[in-house]
């Protein structure tokens, strides 16, 4: 699929759920690029508001976050399900690229003056490409021709209730997005309540790792404009230094607890939870993008341009952490029965990354992200190695109960 298109247009068909060495295209790693801009953007905008002292812009964050994940999400799955790579695919996902950078234009309208017309601009062009799609994919597939169909109508139908709600007074802004997110969510278990697109549990996996790791990557994109700036400002200090470092062992411990969880064996052994799994994502998604807010935040704190308190500074932080902690375990719990990281580890430590700000707050920022740090980058994994050291004590015995709970 990687070499080209020899042709404008070929027949589209569903690909194999048990398809080998299932990777992703070329094309939607350059599908994804265009998500970094849209982050970027919405990132940046949070932190400059809660700098500023408007706490409120974290409402406006998520229902931002949300179009941006929804579009991401929709072309991931549809892409796991057809197998096509011809001019016409890829015309259609370069319309719903351009729609993402539309939308990543609109956003410090958006946040500035709650002008959401570029936005809902861009989010209606993502749009109409994906409903191009499911159309050209149910005439081509009648194998899932219902539910193509039916994806089709029922994204075109929000679609218009999205642009509607341009209409509708402030007062009724935050009930109406919603409505409309909930209908969202809903198209696609109507869609496919009796006929089911072919996803790829390998594939689908790996897509959201690949989302994952943007995220973190968007993170130390934004802290390290932040130190630049601040290094500019004020010159090296002990204060920026240890936020740097404690930073980075920050962003590493939630990639290492995110990719020890066994997405694809339990995708597959669990096909019943992927809605739950990947609706879930949104949460854990937002969360890992706003620890970028809270490690800017926190540069922009010590360097001395800040309305937050230390204790609101640190929580904005230790919350976004906390939430990655307490998701992790809510989303794959279902797929295995007992995470790789139990709960006995995850919840309380979510638990603690709250506290944190009350116990060193009064010491700076700088000493919350060091406690944060050493939380997820060294006492987790501590935990962790006894753990596994136990169960490896434990008597043969005990292995088939396991087993066969994680079924």
């Amino acid at each position: 699929m990687g070499a080209g298109p020899r042709r404008f247009h070929v027949r589209m068909h569903g690909r194999s759920s048990t398809e080998p060495h299932r990777a992703s295209s070329p094309l939607e790693l350059l599908f994804d690029l265009t998500f970094v801009v849209a982050v970027s953007s919405l990132v940046g905008q949070l932190a400059e508001q809660l700098v500023d002292g408007h706490p409120a812009a974290i409402v406006a964050y998520l229902q931002v976050f949300f179009a941006i994940w929804w579009a991401w999400m929709n072309f991931t799955w549809f892409a796991s399900a057809y197998d096509v790579d011809d001019a016409l695919y890829r015309v259609f996902t370069l319309v719903q690229m351009a729609g993402v950078l539309v939308l990543a234009a609109g956003v410090p309208a958006g946040f500035g003056n709650s002008n959401y017309l570029v936005i809902v601009l861009g989010y209606l062009i993502m749009r109409v490409a994906m409903v191009g799609q499911w159309i050209r994919a149910g005439i081509e597939h009648p194998a899932t021709r219902g539910a193509a169909f039916r994806y089709a109508g029922g994204v075109l139908l929000v679609q218009f209730a999205w642009v509607l709600r341009l209409l509708l007074p402030p007062s009724l802004a935050l009930a109406s997005f919603v409505v409309l997110a909930l209908a969202e969510l809903a198209v696609p278990v109507w869609a496919e309540w009796r006929v089911r697109t072919t996803w790829h549990p390998g594939h689908i996996a790996e897509r959201y790792s690949l989302f994952v790791i943007i995220l973190l990557g968007e993170s130390v994109a934004v802290a390290t404009m932040a130190m630049q700036q601040a290094l500019q400002a004020t010159g090296v200090t002990p204060q920026l230094i240890t936020i740097g470092v404690a930073g980075l062992v920050l962003l590493f411990g939630i990639w290492w607890l995110y990719f020890l969880e066994p997405s694809e064996s339990g995708l597959r052994r669990r096909r019943q939870w992927s809605y739950f799994w990947g609706y879930g994502h949104y949460v854990l998604f937002a969360a890992i993008a706003a620890v970028g807010v809270g490690l800017e935040v926190a540069v922009k704190s010590v360097s001395g341009r800040h309305e937050l308190s230390t204790l609101g500074a640190g929580y904005v932080l230790a919350v976004p952490v906390a939430v990655i902690l307490a998701v992790l375990f809510v989303l794959y719990r279902p797929l295995s029965g007992g995470t790789d990281i139990p709960g006995f580890v995850l919840l309380p430590a979510a638990a603690v990354c709250l506290g944190i700000p009350l116990a060193f707050g009064e010491m700076g920022i700088a000493a919350v992200a060091v406690a944060l740090a050493v939380l997820l980058g060294l006492v987790i994994p501590l935990t962790m190695l006894i753990e596994q050291r136990r169960h490896r004590a434990e008597p043969a015995t005990g292995a088939p109960a396991v087993s066969t709970a994680a079924d």
